[in-house]
């Protein structure tokens, strides 16, 4: 199955949609897997970005929890991959449940400032490859 790393309760009614939702649903439609809900965020955490790796691991302990018992193949989809920390607390409480592999496939990757070469952008050209949903796609 596909699923994805689902926001908290708050932020997704202040956003009105689940990005990770989204994204998928499109993947799954793609690679003609079905996208299921496997995952639930009953700890509402702050947004990660202004914490250092350690800090975002230890806020992620616990704030996932498996909505049912997965398949024993699992691809977890996240908008954003920086430290791992997330998408990390979400494929173990899918293993926890059950799960043997857990895959991650994120949209975008987080480039850290020390790995950045002076003077060149966070965002090197990547080549889109064929058959894969990229960002502007209608993802309904």
């Amino acid at each position: 199955a596909v699923t994805w790393v689902p926001l908290a309760r708050a932020r997704k009614a202040e956003r009105g949609f689940d990005q990770g939702r989204a994204l998928a649903v499109a993947l799954g439609r793609q690679i003609d897997v079905p996208a299921a809900r496997l995952l639930a965020r009953p700890v509402a955490t702050r947004p990660q970005a202004t914490r250092s790796g350690v800090e975002r691991r230890r806020a992620m302990e616990g704030a996932f929890t498996a909505t049912r018992r997965p398949p024993q193949r699992v691809l977890l989809v996240d908008d954003v991959l920086t430290t791992g920390a997330t998408v990390g607390a979400a494929a173990d409480a899918l293993q926890r449940a059950g799960a043997s592999e857990v895959h991650v496939r994120a949209v975008a990757r987080s480039v850290p400032r020390r790995l950045r070469a002076p003077g060149r952008s966070a965002y090197p050209q990547v080549g889109a490859r064929p058959g894969l949903w990229l960002p502007g796609d209608d993802p309904r």
